[in-house]
């Protein structure tokens, strides 16, 4: 099976934002192991974003497997103008509730920790995010993203309805 290249050369250009860094310690009858797991979120801050984990005994290590693995995990998003979201929309993942709503032109990004992170590298301009629930920065991360999967353009819809956009 051949992989598809379509991303594979955008992924030179996108830029990274490390999201959380966490010690792990696993407990063990010679003592006590550490190793690091750390979340990344990429992004080419034009509609291509992706998340990313990687755990590892050393740091930079961690970051990198992290790196890799949101490069394989990236997606396009649903852009309104090339500045917002087309329409409000909410996810959940794990205890985790995202909400993002579309804004004016000139408000902003008004998110606060991981949803900011992952809207910026998104490419998002204008934007209210507001973090529900739990705010562990991992699951606020995931539920943003897939939030931003879930968004459709109206051209969108009209084509799994088989119409024009004139006629919704």
């Amino acid at each position: 099976m051949r992989k598809d290249n379509k991303f594979e050369n955008k992924k030179n250009l996108l830029e990274e934002k490390v999201i959380s860094i966490t010690r792990v310690t696993k407990v063990t009858q010679g003592g006590r192991h550490f190793r690091f797991s750390a979340t990344v979120a990429v992004g080419n801050r034009k509609g291509l974003v992706g998340i990313g984990s990687g755990k590892a005994n050393e740091v930079p290590e961690a970051i990198k497997k992290a790196i890799q693995a949101a490069n394989k995990n990236v997606c396009r998003v649903a852009l309104k103008d090339n500045r917002t979201v087309p329409h409000e929309m909410m996810a959940k993942v794990g205890r985790s509730v995202v909400l993002i709503k579309p804004a004016k032109e000139g408000r902003g990004i008004i998110a606060g920790g991981a949803a900011r992170a992952v809207l910026e590298l998104a490419g998002v301009k204008d934007i209210v995010a507001k973090s529900l629930g739990s705010n562990t920065q991992v699951n606020v991360a995931k539920a943003t993203l897939d939030a931003l999967k879930a968004q459709r353009t109206p051209e969108h819809i009209a084509e799994l309805r088989g119409k024009k956009v004139e006629e919704l």
